[in-house]
């Protein structure tokens, strides 16, 4: 039986639908109605009420909004962890509508959070359900298993992954198909990387040799990062000369496990290096790159805690940082990433900020102003006739509705006194006419006052 407080609701009572099918795992966002449940309930001071609050919600609700609430419960990053156990009866009351398709994903999550509670005799009853309705039916009982393994892995059970491990592995030795073993093997090694171990991950992958079979690009790159993770940086190394030894070229994905790993630990020389060999072996660069070794550099970190201090030139930026942290955004510059977020046209200059880290918008601003002046005075560029710059409203941001990245570009705008203005019809944008930031741009040094000036030439 799976209750929730003194509330108790069968799942083992649950009526089969008739046909099924394998879905993707359900990535919903929590709605409106979903939050206004979930704050209902958790403010409500009689716990014995939330049975029939989750069946008027279901009710009165379409699917999206009943799924994206009980994906919400049962992620490990969800906001209302106290409500999670409403996953299970919230669960039994969606299956029994008629529009709800079973699928394997969704029981792998609930059994990952019985687990998490500790729950073991109900996770084993819904793991025995689930085997006897998928039946014989070899792949979908691996899909399950690697789905399992996953919602361990994520919830951070190193007795979930290695109790699922272990079923998937029995099913993977008296398998005879070569994509249930890879199938099988990829998903083992993720978990166990993921749980942080490992070691335990290249065990399975030197199984996988003895038996045959070639490990991928992905499960080599996923030790490289289960290593890294864990700040074994000379077998993050060493895994990272197994992928060429094997032939793999290191991709930007890879690089970026590498910079982040290194950048952990301030190994700045390192990433130094690592940024050159990534450079001159013309592979590019990602915003991602620029996230993962400046949110490593402390210095960058601490100036931006105080944005009304802010460098706002890119020498005065490199003047304030230390030597090691200060090769390394020299290093980022001579990446062509500005051109891949900035698209100019004769009707639009359009920069899109979209994904990335504080740290990140900083520079490419500053890159992003130095570069323009530079272009607007050769004269070869066409001026556009607008300026647009996309902060983001904040949607995604840790707190909903506000971003640190609009917070920033206003604090930098207001300083420089330049021509942008927030858009009011998209209030996540700045936007300019482009003749006048031209001319702002081409004159900044008129707008400054004689100590500032002097203080960007020193």
């Amino acid at each position: 039986m799976i209750g929730v407080c003194s509330i108790q609701l069968s799942l083992s009572a649950r009526p089969v639908s008739a046909g099924f099918r394998q879905l993707p795992p359900l990535v919903c966002v929590l709605t409106k109605q979903g939050q206004r449940l979930l704050s209902s309930i958790a403010t409500s001071e009689q716990p014995s009420a939330a049975i029939s609050l989750l069946r008027k919600f279901v009710a009165s609700s379409s699917k999206h909004v009943a799924l994206s609430t009980l994906s919400h419960l049962l992620s490990p990053s969800t906001s209302h962890p106290r409500l999670s156990s409403l996953a299970f009866p919230l669960y039994g009351i969606i299956e029994q509508e008629s529009w709800f398709t079973w699928n394997s994903k969704l029981v792998a999550d609930l059994i990952s959070l019985l687990y998490k509670a500790e729950r073991f005799d109900e996770a084993d009853n819904l793991f025995g359900e689930t085997v006897s309705k998928l039946g014989f039916k070899e792949r979908d009982l691996c899909t399950f298993y690697c789905n399992l393994v996953d919602s361990h892995a994520k919830h951070m059970s190193e007795r979930g992954v290695s109790d699922s491990c272990t079923r998937l592995k029995q099913l993977i030795l008296a398998s005879s198909s070569v994509y249930v073993k890879q199938k099988g093997y990829e998903s083992m090694i993720a978990g166990f990387c993921e749980i942080g171990s490992p070691d335990k991950a290249e065990n399975l992958m030197e199984e996988m040799r003895q038996n045959g079979l070639k490990p991928s690009a992905f499960e080599l790159r996923t030790l490289v990062y289960g290593y890294g993770q864990m700040g074994l940086l000379e077998d993050m190394k060493r895994s990272v000369g197994q992928m060429e030894k094997e032939g793999f070229e290191l991709d930007t994905v890879c690089y970026n496990m590498v910079l982040s790993s290194f950048g952990a630990r301030n190994e700045f020389l390192d990433m130094l290096l690592w940024l050159k060999k990534m450079r001159n072996s013309g592979i590019p660069f990602s915003i991602r790159t620029y996230n993962s070794v400046l949110n490593s550099c402390p210095t960058v970190i601490l100036l931006l805690e105080d944005m009304k201090s802010l460098p706002l030139s890119v020498n005065e930026l490199v003047d304030n940082l230390k030597t090691g942290e200060a090769d390394l955004v020299l290093e980022l510059m001579k990446s062509d990433v500005l051109d891949q977020v900035m698209e100019w046209k004769s009707t639009e200059l359009k920069l899109d900020m979209h994904g990335m880290h504080l740290s990140t918008a900083y520079l490419i601003l500053l890159q992003w102003f130095k570069e323009l002046k530079v272009r607007f005075g050769d004269g070869n560029h066409e001026t556009p006739t607008e300026i647009l710059v996309v902060c983001g409203s904040g949607k995604h941001s840790s707190k909903r509705g506000e971003s640190p990245v609009k917070v920033l570009a206003k604090e930098m705008v207001t300083r420089m006194k330049c021509p942008l203005r927030i858009d009011r019809k998209n209030i996540g944008c700045f936007i300019g006419k482009g003749k006048t930031f031209k001319d702002w741009l081409c004159n900044e040094d008129s707008n400054k006052n004689p100590a500032e000036i002097i203080k960007a030439q020193v």
